[in-house]
């Protein structure tokens, strides 16, 4: 495979994705979403390896569905009870699974910048399934898709993403996806929290509770050690979506977050299932778009 076509099928991240790219896994997502059978031959016999460096359940479980569904052999490969745990350096693990034969590599790690170098030496398609605190590509399109399936079209929609946007690869990826389709995104978080690299303007939580979809980012407890977090009650205070800050939410909106929910810190649990709340949908919406995903890397 040529560089070229290894890059075209490689999901690294979606600053750097066109957006009729976006726009046709989108589209093949859509597809997945409505097929009715439930497992399929199309990739039998091509081998699909998860390596998960950094523990993200949901994330693995999501790509492992869709793997399974396309037909695939899935290997599943975490780092806590591996080598790595040993001294084994990531770009050793990757390159032996590939010496070994898999077709496509799932990969979610904590070092920035890593993914991209291991891309170039690395001769199968790679997918970044969250990488440090750079990008989550396959959050944010099934962000969008959800998006999508609500109110039809992104363009001028206003998106308000609530939390600890300097860590989150989550709000990265959604901006930058985001304006591409002409959609409004603004950031609210706390002073200490907020990435002054990344051309949003920031708004107040009232102004956040006006959009037409309410993102809220999980917040990282472990940050309160650091100090970056006074305190869970706190935060749920002054930005967490409560019961009575949700009631002022526009009838047409909708509330998003990432998951997993740390309930009643940065929203209130019996939001999670409110009839606005799109939290369990967009997990659903994961697998048809990671489906796409896998599908254009080893097609």
């Amino acid at each position: 495979m040529t560089l070229t076509q290894l890059k075209q099928r490689s999901l690294l991240g979606l600053k750097d994705l066109g957006k009729e790219e976006i726009e046709s896994i989108l589209e093949r997502a859509a597809y997945w979403e409505n097929h009715p059978v439930k497992v399929h031959s199309g990739q039998q016999g091509k081998f699909a390896a998860n390596m998960f460096f950094e523990n993200s359940t949901r994330t693995r479980f999501s790509f492992e569905v869709a793997e399974k569904r396309l037909g695939a052999e899935v290997i599943n490969f975490s780092a806590a009870a591996s080598s790595v745990e040993k001294g084994e350096s990531i770009y050793d693990t990757v390159r032996t699974l590939e010496s070994m034969g898999i077709d496509v590599g799932v990969i979610r790690l904590k070092p920035t910048g890593l993914l991209a170098e291991l891309s170039s030496s690395i001769k199968v398609p790679l997918i970044n399934a969250g990488d440090g605190n750079n990008e989550h590509p396959t959050q944010a399109l099934l962000d969008l898709y959800t998006m999508r399936k609500q109110f039809g079209s992104l363009s001028g929609l206003n998106v308000a993403i609530v939390g600890d946007i300097l860590h989150s690869r989550v709000a990265r990826s959604n901006l930058w996806a985001l304006r591409k389709f002409g959609a409004n995104v603004s950031f609210c978080a706390p002073p200490n929290m907020q990435a002054p690299e990344l051309d949003a303007p920031y708004i107040t939580m009232d102004e956040a509770l006006k959009a037409d979809v309410v993102m809220m980012l999980r917040v990282q407890l472990e940050r309160h050690e650091s100090g970056m977090l006074k305190s869970a009650e706190a935060y749920r205070e002054e930005y967490g979506l409560t019961v009575e800050r949700a009631q002022r939410i526009a009838k047409h909106a909708i509330i998003m977050h990432p998951a997993p929910v740390n309930r009643d810190v940065e929203i209130d649990g019996e939001l999670v299932e409110h009839p606005q709340s799109r939290i369990f949908p967009q997990m659903e919406n994961g697998v048809p778009v990671r489906m796409a995903v896998i599908e254009r890397a080893l097609s």
